[in-house]
């Protein structure tokens, strides 16, 4: 069985792994109904054969994600209109982006991943065209980075692990690091989680909330181990007043069984908002900054990220799960670190 095969079989999932589990039909809402109502439906707005990630949102609006392909063939980036409803190609040649997110002078950057893409923290400019920021840490090519925040101070928040892609690894970790887009630099802030993947910063800049979504495999193994060691966890670092981090505090412990966070955002409340892959409850499971349960959205399929809208979609919440992009009414804005806040 070859390295590909054996992934597509594997299902887990996580920004890079093929989708399998689809609901029949989305159950309710559940939980704390100040914060998502159980009346509330999940709406599909957009469905395809590829694979959706990194949703984020610009000031007009306009929510972009990622349409990634795994056969080699060239990613892409979709813009969808909530106020005409339709879908556009907005890049035809995304790097292979994943994570998305718009900066304080309105420009996109990606986290761009492995499998024929950049492999590297990327600005797309207003062409769709992708160019690397920076795609080395001390000499050695990225492993794919996967999702990034941006801090309120501007600084670049990045993971980088390994799901898939044929590419040779030149690092021997899988980290969170900070880009510094004034001086153009990059540390490598975690030594202590072990397969990154969603990233997100507290409304007060203080915390930032990363998903270790590991799951003991590199994607490179010829003869994979039937029963990897696996880790996933929801874990708070303090941000220090020079961008460094703190000490590392696990929020939410997932077990070794189950799969647990892809993407993440957050509200105004600093509540997270948490693309959870667990085939058996799989959806966007609302925790507090205390990494309490408050809340339950039940997805069509396997979710992957998420993001609120601005303006009088500010409360509504879209989701990339599967194939598609969906959305659903909820009661409290979303925070966006990069953007101004919209009244």
């Amino acid at each position: 069985m070859t390295n590909w095969q054996y992934i597509l079989v594997l299902g887990v999932a996580f920004s890079g792994l093929a989708d399998s589990v689809v609901s029949a039909e989305t159950p309710a809402p559940t939980g704390d109904a100040t914060i998502v109502s159980p009346d509330a439906k999940v709406e599909t707005l957009w469905v395809d054969k590829g694979f959706t990630e990194g949703a984020c949102v610009d000031t007009d609006g306009i929510i972009y994600f990622s349409d990634i392909n795994f056969s080699g063939g060239k990613g892409k980036i979709m813009a969808f209109d909530p106020a005409t409803g339709k879908t556009t190609v907005f890049s035809s040649d995304s790097g292979q982006s994943n994570g998305l997110m718009i900066d304080q002078k309105g420009r996109m950057l990606a986290a761009c991943g492995a499998n024929n893409g950049k492999q590297c923290l990327a600005r797309i400019n207003k062409k769709g065209i992708p160019k690397c920021l920076v795609d080395k840490f001390e000499g050695k090519k990225f492993n794919a980075p996967n999702d990034l925040v941006i801090h309120p101070k501007g600084w670049v928040y990045f993971t980088d692990p390994r799901y898939v892609g044929f590419e040779p690894l030149e690092l021997d970790h899988m980290s969170v690091f900070r880009y510094d887009p004034k001086d153009k630099t990059v540390q490598r802030v975690t030594t202590d989680i072990g397969k990154p993947n969603g990233v997100v910063v507290s409304p007060d800049g203080k915390t930032l909330y990363v998903a270790e979504t590991d799951n003991g495999l590199s994607g490179l193994e010829k003869d994979p181990p039937k029963n990897p060691k696996r880790r996933m966890t929801l874990n708070t670092f303090p941000v220090k007043a020079d961008g460094s981090l703190g000490k590392k505090k696990v929020l939410v412990d997932f077990g070794t069984k189950e799969n647990g966070i892809d993407g993440m955002t957050v509200d105004q409340q600093g509540n997270i908002y948490a693309a959870v892959r667990a085939e058996s409850r799989f959806g966007i499971v609302v925790f507090s900054p205390q990494g309490k349960e408050l809340a339950y959205i039940p997805t069509p399929e396997l979710p992957t990220n998420c993001t609120f809208g601005v303006g009088k979609d500010a409360a509504t919440l879209y989701i990339t799960a599967g194939s598609g992009l969906y959305r659903v009414p909820c009661k409290i804005p979303g925070f966006h670190p990069s953007l101004p806040l919209k009244k």
